[in-house]
């Protein structure tokens, strides 16, 4: 699967990084659909997940979300927002979660 290549290619920490936050995404909604657009994994055009240079960004769709809520997110976008992860140790797993449940409730796939 395309995803899976697109892991295995990343370099350390990107690559656990990315398998965390992935991990995160499948455990809590067990039947998202997960895609591969733009060269990154998707999640029902509310989440994705890149891995860049020295750094991962979680994206999230903001469409919904009020303003408080948004300025939870990193980033200036209407549409979407992120979260950046420098290292594993960065990934707050319930943090994250919040995150992606209060995207799941609120937000509006993009």
């Amino acid at each position: 699967m395309e995803v899976e290549k697109y892991v295995e290619k990343q370099k350390s920490p990107q690559r656990e990084i990315v398998q965390r936050l992935r991990e995160m995404i499948l455990k809590s909604f067990p039947n998202i659909k997960e895609e591969f657009k733009m060269g990154v994994p998707w999640y029902e055009g509310k989440y994705y997940i890149v891995a860049l240079k020295d750094h991962v960004n979680l994206g999230f769709s903001v469409k919904g979300l009020s303003e408080e809520e948004m300025a939870l997110f990193e980033g200036k976008g209407k549409m979407m927002r992120h979260v950046k992860f420098y290292s594993l140790e960065d990934v707050d797993e319930k943090g994250v979660v919040k995150l992606l449940k209060l995207v799941a409730e609120k937000g509006v796939g993009c």
